[in-house]
């Protein structure tokens, strides 16, 4: 309900500059007498800072934990004012001490601000968000064979909306606080490099306020539907990565489709990040195997993703243990859905091992999957709920898997987030406090991204 009503507030709010800017005459911005702060008047009426140097008061930071013992029981926070300016904070002040009287000012409300989130396994080039409904019937038994033969025919449907669909889906992530993502992109011979080309064109258009990677994403399989040429043509037109998918269960040649594509990254310097679905032993033999090489090929340090890695679930604690020790060595990183169900992934484990986690919204309302809310911080209220023993201090902890490990304390409670030189990329959450926030998947007030409000609205400030 408080989300909803806040959404009303904001409608309401951005109906009525809509209305100020038809009634001035403006085409592109509005005037406010009491304060020369000025906001887009946008085709889709939302509010958009377009000052480049500028203050934001009433900022709600978190400033430490009170502790029983070792324990955190509750975090305190204060109000302050952020100097912004050419996308960086440059300065913390005390709440509404304005240094330079000609700057414009904006006011936070006293909503939370925790670092912007990040997206890191989407898939924006193909979805059915932003067009009519659709649940594709999947009949027990259906195989990842199944779905590619389904692809073939749905996606040349698909592919005239890619751009328009693709905004709809940047959209959605950054009401929810998201401003950087990593997007996997098909490559394969049904969509060639249309699919490519199409989102580079959204994301050159979202470029000021949206940060995103791509994948090249053999779906279809990079040997089982010879998509080698087309990847290599990918990496040469722009993409950041190599995609991969279950090596035997698709490509039925585990070493052969690892092989190519590393070697794929190798000739273009370019990293990887694989989907592997398997379960199987075959699933085990390809982790080990992806570690093994990165192990013997130094170039490869550091740019290896596994996304999902079901296969980990399958292993014991101390087969866990001795693979995790292993990937913290070779900086590999595991993307996870945060999934829920009968699979329970060793995430807590990897973590205390060193692996670097990420989470990502993966599927949205797709033929994959009629779910998908583009929500990073529901992924960390999943990740809680299935792998920490709730407190303060190990909710607050748990906002690390959708910030990419930015949090505004440490351990020791002590601010290490926002400071001076900081990217101005930060999320209002209407919450007290991080944990609060994880814990009740808080709504969002505004997200902005180096300095510039990307959704959402914030209040006109005054002189102090």
């Amino acid at each position: 309900m408080n989300e909803n009503k806040s959404r009303r507030e904001f409608l309401s709010h951005s109906g009525k500059v809509a209305a100020a800017c038809a009634l001035l005459g403006a085409t592109s911005s509005v005037g406010y007498a009491a304060n020369p702060a000025t906001a887009n008047c946008e085709a889709d009426r939302r509010m958009k800072i377009t000052d480049k140097h500028y203050y934001l008061d009433n900022v709600l930071l978190e400033a430490g934990f009170e502790f029983d013992g070792a324990t955190p029981v509750s975090t305190h926070t204060e109000l302050k004012t952020l100097e912004i300016n050419q996308g960086k904070i440059v300065a913390l002040r005390d709440n509404r001490q304005h240094a330079d009287s000609t700057l414009p000012v904006y006011d936070a409300g006293g909503k939370l601000m925790l670092p912007a989130m990040r997206d890191m396994h989407i898939h924006l080039d193909k979805t059915f968000y932003g067009g009519p409904w659709r649940s594709l019937n999947r009949p027990a038994g259906t195989t990842i064979k199944d779905m590619i033969r389904l692809e073939q025919k749905l996606l040349p449907e698909l592919q005239p909306y890619t751009q328009e669909r693709a905004e709809k889906l940047i959209d959605l992530i950054q009401s929810y606080g998201s401003t950087t993502a990593r997007s996997h992109c098909n490559v394969e011979p049904t969509s060639g490099l249309k699919n490519l080309e199409n989102l580079q064109e959204v994301l050159a258009r979202r470029k000021s306020g949206f940060d995103c990677e791509i994948v090249a994403f053999p779906q279809h399989g990079l040997l089982y539907s010879k998509s080698e040429p087309l990847m290599r043509e990918a990496m040469q037109a722009g993409a950041h990565y190599v995609g991969g998918l279950d090596p035997t269960n698709v490509d039925g040649a585990m070493e052969k489709s690892l092989d190519s594509m590393f070697q794929i990254a190798l000739d273009y310097n370019k990293g990887v990040d694989i989907h592997l679905h398997e379960t199987s032993p075959a699933g085990i033999a390809a982790v080990n195997y992806m570690v093994a090489t990165v192990e013997k090929t130094p170039q490869l340090k550091g740019k290896l993703t596994i996304s999902h890695a079901f296969a980990l679930a399958m292993m014991n604690e101390q087969q866990v243990d001795e693979i995790a020790t292993r990937m913290a060595a070779q900086q590999i990183t595991i993307a996870t859905t945060v999934p829920i169900g009968t699979m329970h992934m060793p995430l807590s484990q990897l973590r205390e091992k060193g692996v670097f986690l990420m989470t990502g919204t993966d599927s949205v309302i797709d033929h994959w999957s009629p779910y998908g809310l583009g929500d990073m911080l529901e992924k960390a209220n999943l990740y809680a709920q299935l792998y920490v023993r709730p407190n303060e201090g190990t909710l607050s902890r748990s906002l690390a898997l959708a910030t990419g490990d930015v949090l505004p304390l440490n351990d020791k409670g002590e601010r290490v987030w926002p400071k001076a030189q900081d990217d101005a990329s930060f999320v209002l959450v209407d919450a007290s406090c991080s944990a609060e926030a994880v814990a009740r998947i808080s709504p969002r007030t505004a997200t902005f991204h180096k300095g510039e409000m990307v959704w959402g609205h914030v209040g006109q400030g005054s002189k102090a």
